[in-house]
């Protein structure tokens, strides 16, 4: 079983900032489509964010376009979920997700592996 794994997740103040990282050792992360998703308490496990196999598209759920971005260190076979100007209904366990396709989807269900998740909490 192909696992994710993120990392960097924590406690920080409304207005902070967190990175949030996507790695393994079992896939060439830049050979995939890849998906960030978010789960707050009592609600449904959303989508947050995709970068495109090659990078060259990433898109964004209107929530957090402008606060977000997703890049790749592909050297380190890593992908980042760079988050800033965070708020508390940020808060969430955040996943990171692969898909084989093309092109970024915005559904769970189209994405074959994914990590354990990080637990990001934004509070003052």
């Amino acid at each position: 079983q192909v696992q994710l794994v993120e990392s960097g997740g924590g406690l920080v103040q409304p207005g902070g900032s967190l990175r949030l990282s996507c790695a393994t050792s079992e896939l060439t992360l830049s050979s995939y489509t890849m998906g960030w998703f978010r789960q707050g308490p009592g609600k449904e496990r959303e989508f947050v964010g995709g970068s495109s196999r090659s990078n060259s598209r990433t898109d964004y759920t209107d929530s957090v376009k402008g606060r977000f971005t997703i890049s790749r260190d592909n050297a380190k076979n890593t992908v980042y979920l760079q988050m800033n100007s965070l708020k508390p209904e940020d808060t969430a366990v955040y996943y990171c997700a692969a898909r084989r396709g093309t092109l970024v989807r915005t559904t769970a269900g189209e994405y074959l592996y994914w990590g354990q998740g990080t637990q990001v909490t934004v509070s003052s």
